[in-house]
């Protein structure tokens, strides 16, 4: 079957994942880690990729490029040959590291720009690992003056302060000035996120989906910071089913 080419939103920004194959680690030590985001800072400039955000967890990568000429596809075969060719070497192996190609989700409102910033900082934590700032191998101290082949630039005008930045990674929401609300997300904030990740703010269609489109729709909903108590609410769909997708 013939590979289709992939679609990228108007804005120009993606969410990309990476992950290993059959769930294999990337990342074996430091040197791994480091390598790997030297590729990228290589070949996004090569690409004209701007890298505007980055987690390496040790089998996946989350990424937020911002791509306003096609060189996402590019950029990614380069860091996928680069990194297989040192991986396999460093570690006498031969064959795939990464799973099939990466995964893009692209970002189509302000909204779901910084619940994606939210959700790629937060991995560690969501991990267990340790906390968003505890964190070694993520973009998440490079940002304001503090110098690095990152693209800070959105981030900062997203936030506004390095401040309001760690507050995202609390339960909160972002106003439309960008300072931060302490109040709990709301019913009405819920709505504008469904149709931005899922094409509908009617939440009661997710009941005609197909099980794993909707599965995969109430994934998408939780990643975005809807509780499952607000999606069963406004699905009608039971919690039980919201918290297994």
């Amino acid at each position: 079957m013939p590979r289709h080419a992939r679609l990228f939103g108007e804005s120009g920004y993606e969410h990309i994942v990476v992950r290993g194959i059959n769930r294999q680690v990337m990342f074996v030590e430091e040197s791994d880690y480091r390598k790997y985001l030297t590729c990228l800072e290589k070949y996004g400039r090569e690409q004209y990729v701007a890298i505007c955000a980055y987690c390496l967890m040790d089998n996946h990568v989350h990424m937020l490029l911002f791509d306003e000429s096609a060189g996402i596809p590019l950029m990614m075969k380069k860091i996928g040959v680069a990194y297989t060719s040192y991986f396999n070497r460093k570690y006498d192996r031969t064959g795939c590291l990464l799973q099939n190609r990466y995964h893009n989700e692209p970002i189509l409102s302000e909204r779901q720009l910084v619940a994606t910033f939210r959700y790629i900082m937060n991995n560690p934590a969501k991990a267990g690992i340790c906390s968003a700032a505890e964190y070694k191998w993520s973009s998440f101290h490079e940002y304001w003056g503090k110098g690095s082949f990152v693209d800070a630039s959105v981030a900062e005008s997203l936030f506004g302060c390095e401040e309001c930045f760690r507050d995202i990674l609390d339960d909160q929401t972002i106003a439309d000035d960008g300072s931060v609300s302490k109040k709990l997300f709301s019913d009405e904030w819920a709505v504008d996120v469904m149709r931005d990740c899922i094409g509908t703010g009617k939440g009661v269609e997710l009941q005609k989906y197909s099980r794993k489109d909707r599965d995969e729709a109430l994934h998408k909903l939780k990643k975005y910071g809807l509780s499952v108590r607000q999606i069963e609410r406004l699905t009608g769909i039971n919690r039980g089913i919201v918290q297994r997708a």
